[in-house]
């Protein structure tokens, strides 16, 4: 079989036709309630095709997160596989948000589970977890390039407990999470017009103007919207890199869901301020 077109490329041209925005697919207990489902897998599928359906032709990503399937147990994955399926047919990119992280054969295991393009759940990208060492990514790192994935690393995560592994001085006097940006500017290096190897990047962090955010690689960032950033925010945070930031919004979008034309309007919104702000640089 075949390896697609690299990720890195395919993205570049999915935010130059689409926009960046990437919506999250987070379907946990209290939204299934707000939308009138039962917290079941009758409601989880009803959740997940009523957002495919709605955004699959006018948004460039998809990020289910794993475990608000996986809690189901095969039932609930099973609809992940539909869910990704139908996403990817639709021409959105899937960035599978499972933040897996190993060693060896382990790891090696995972990325066949997401990354091998004849695996179920095969996704365009997966969110990965490098602190068992950069190195032990090596599997999903190898896979990726196989299959024309991409991986996004965990370097300057937004939640308050990743600065203590993240912001941790290293003996040549780096931090944690610049050393994994360097990683990625490495696995990048003259990838045009993007490469594959992106990081997640908070956006409710500030100035960044201290991390070299440039490593010709996507940002995904999440925490626009619910968690707090606005699309205002990205310059500031992200500055030269912004043109390859990817903002998450999950909750912001879903909220206004079942109806689609308000779950439509909304990813409409953020596209636009989106869109405004990139302008800005």
């Amino acid at each position: 079989m075949s390896p697609l077109e690299p990720f890195g490329a395919r993205l570049r041209r999915s935010m130059d036709e689409r926009g960046p925005l990437c919506v999250g697919i987070d379907p946990h207990a209290s939204l299934l309630t707000e939308w009138g489902l039962n917290d079941d897998v009758a409601g989880l599928e009803r959740f997940s095709r009523t957002v495919v359906e709605a955004l699959s032709e006018r948004v460039a990503v998809f990020k289910p997160q794993s475990a608000f399937f996986e809690r189901f147990g095969s039932r609930g994955v099973a609809v992940l596989e539909k869910t990704v399926e139908d996403a990817r047919a639709a021409g959105a990119l899937v960035v599978m948000d499972a933040k897996r992280g190993d060693i060896g054969s382990t790891m090696a295991a995972y990325a066949e589970a997401f990354l091998r393009k004849d695996s179920p759940l095969f996704s365009d990208a997966l969110t990965v977890s490098p602190y068992l060492g950069y190195g032990s990514l090596s599997p999903a790192i190898e896979m990726a390039r196989e299959s024309g994935a991409g991986l996004f690393v965990l370097a300057l995560t937004s939640n308050p407990e990743g600065g203590e592994v993240q912001h941790a001085v290293r003996a040549d006097g780096r931090n944690v999470g610049a050393t994994m940006l360097a990683h990625l500017a490495a696995e990048n290096a003259g990838e045009e017009p993007l490469g594959s190897f992106g990081a997640v990047v908070g956006a409710t962090l500030g100035d960044l103007s201290s991390y070299d955010l440039e490593i010709n690689g996507p940002l995904l960032a999440p925490g626009v919207g619910a968690q707090g950033a606005t699309p205002a925010d990205l310059p500031e945070v992200f500055g030269a890199a912004l043109p390859n930031v990817v903002p998450n919004v999950s909750r912001g979008v879903l909220k206004h869901g079942p109806d689609a034309g308000a779950l439509r309007a909304s990813a409409d919104r953020f596209a636009e301020e989106i869109r405004a702000a990139l302008a800005t640089k």
